[in-house]
């Protein structure tokens, strides 16, 4: 496969940018090659600037669960761009896309829209503190809840595919602040709580993580979590930047039965554009200015593009009863044959789904947590993105990212996919 303009493109980036690239994990280091340089994209297809045709299972890390450029959604964004890209003022499409993100999500009465994931987790802290006036956050390990100070510890996504130890530029007392327990162990829970009595303002979890691949949570710790948090008067926070709108129609708290009091949101409701909202509960979201003290805004917040994306995405969505279960049946043919290329290979690497969230860990234990996902062996997953790229099949380039399929994927696309695993798999026995 010829990449030699990317690689040129490559070179020339890293003169103006750090390391080249505007986001850690884009720059492939964790797989020994130069990135690519992608030039358009059309359903389940990415082409990048020498030619090369893939078949994407990145969907911009989440958002395109209808598929690349997907016409109706494109159209809705060239008409709202004649009338205005943004006003820095209100905008009726903002409460169009707050309507339909409540009636999704039951749990959400009020919402404020933002500009990313990370910007929506950050406020949602701050709001968290300001309604408990308590400083202490509990997180997870391997969780990734953006680039925000307090999140950086003990993070999945780029910083577990990079190595990195917790970032400079923390500060220790932002640091102290955060406490880390253990993804599916309720007792670590229990014993944070218990050493900071009176202390913690919420706890953060991504209820499907896919930040150190995809590892979903079990029903009765997320049960417990939401019991102990009532009980302690501490708020559960549900970061759906990933999950919501993809791993069910409601998200995660639909799938598993479990409300939260707030849930964080970006990827799909933006429909591809930079988006985020964080919503839940009317008597605390409404601590927000200007409704209340806790002071948050933002420039580009609820622009009409964003929301002319998001609401078309999810419109498409509602008006088809069958979607999750079209998507659902794709998924599970893709996943069966992933499973049945490694029975045939007789190899014991471990395939997480949710969804249309998956990954392959290239490990022999069950993954529940960091801890176990960390048990995967990174060389050998190196060797098989490589092949997997060869062989036109674009997957993440982490060990610990999760792969995501859209409804754009047709059976061909799986076949060629499963036929792409198969020679991948056999070449690393």
């Amino acid at each position: 496969m010829d990449t030699t303009i990317s690689s040129k493109l490559f070179a020339e980036a890293q003169q103006h940018m750090p390391g080249g690239v505007n986001s850690p994990v884009r720059a492939f280091k964790s797989v020994g090659r130069d990135p690519l340089y992608i030039s358009r994209a059309k359903g389940s297809k990415i082409y990048d600037v020498d030619g090369n045709q893939f078949i994407d299972y990145i969907g911009s890390w989440g958002p395109m669960i209808l598929g690349h450029a997907y016409q109706s959604v494109i159209d809705a964004v060239k008409t709202a761009a004649e009338d205005g890209t943004s006003f820095g003022a209100s905008c009726e499409k903002e409460i169009e896309l707050a309507k339909l993100v409540k009636k999704f999500v039951p749990s959400i009465q009020i919402i404020r829209m933002v500009n990313s994931g990370t910007e929506a987790t950050m406020s949602a802290l701050r709001l968290a503190r300001g309604f408990t006036g308590r400083e202490k956050i509990i997180k997870f390990e391997g969780c990734y809840h953006g680039h925000g100070d307090s999140f950086l510890s003990k993070a999945g996504s780029g910083v577990a595919t990079l190595s990195l130890p917790d970032s400079p530029g923390v500060t220790r007392s932002t640091a102290g602040d955060t406490l880390n327990a253990k993804y599916n162990y309720i007792k670590s829970v229990y014993d944070l709580i218990e050493q900071n009595k009176g202390g913690i303002a919420a706890v953060f979890i991504e209820p499907v993580a896919g930040n150190m691949g995809c590892v979903a949570a079990n029903t009765e710790f997320l049960q417990s979590l939401r019991d102990v948090c009532t009980s302690e008067g501490i708020l559960l926070i549900f970061d759906e930047v990933m999950s919501g709108f993809r791993v069910a129609r409601g998200g995660a708290q639909e799938l598993y039965g479990v409300t939260p009091d707030l849930t964080t949101f970006g990827k799909i409701i933006g429909g591809g554009l930079p988006v985020g909202a964080y919503g839940g509960r009317r008597e605390i979201m409404n601590l927000i200015a200007p409704a209340g003290p806790v002071y948050q805004a933002g420039t580009l917040s609820g622009n009409p593009l964003a929301m002319t994306a998001g609401i078309e995405t999810l419109r498409i969505i509602d008006d088809d009863p069958e979607f999750y279960t079209r998507l659902s049946n794709s998924c599970e043919y893709l996943y069966e044959g992933f499973r049945n290329n490694l029975s045939e290979l007789k190899l014991a690497y471990t395939l997480n789904t949710c969804g249309s969230m998956f990954t392959l860990f290239f490990t022999s234990d069950v993954v529940t947590d960091f801890d176990s996902a960390k048990t995967s062996d990174t060389a050998k997953f190196k060797s098989y993105f490589g092949r997997m790229l060869d062989n036109g099949v674009y997957l993440p380039p982490s060990q610990f990212e999760a792969c995501f399929t859209s409804s754009a994927h047709q059976k061909e696309d799986l076949d060629r996919t499963l036929t792409a695993n198969y020679l991948a798999l056999l070449e690393r026995r």
